[in-house]
């Protein structure tokens, strides 16, 4: 079965980060020690990092036709800084592992 684990980072809740965030090398090697050991658990079909909102664009469709609005977008309140697609035997396990997450970031699985 395959189970999706989003991550809102920390950096995000209660604002947005200053500009010219850069996230810290050691929790980033912290991150990808993790990725290697889900990797060992779990199948990975996919895992990746977002662009930060200031890179950002929304794609809407209002009367069938698409518009793009560049970003920052302010108003956002819930950002994912990323997300794994992992196949697992049951939503227990991923979740499990899902608990394990660093980066200080809150977890939806």
């Amino acid at each position: 079965m395959k189970f999706m684990m989003l991550m809102i980072p920390a950096v995000y809740q209660g604002g947005t980060p200053p500009p010219g965030f850069t996230p810290d090398p050691k929790k980033m090697e912290e991150m990808g020690r993790f990725n290697e050991e889900l990797g060992k658990a779990f199948k990975i079909e996919s895992l990746n990092g977002l662009h930060p909102l200031a890179k950002g664009a929304r794609v809407a469709f209002a009367k069938g036709k698409p518009s793009v609005t560049d970003g920052p977008f302010i108003e956002t309140k819930e950002v994912l800084g990323g997300y794994w697609l992992v196949e697992a035997p049951v939503q227990g396990s991923s979740g499990d592992v899902g608990t394990a997450m660093p980066g200080g970031g809150r977890r939806h699985h």
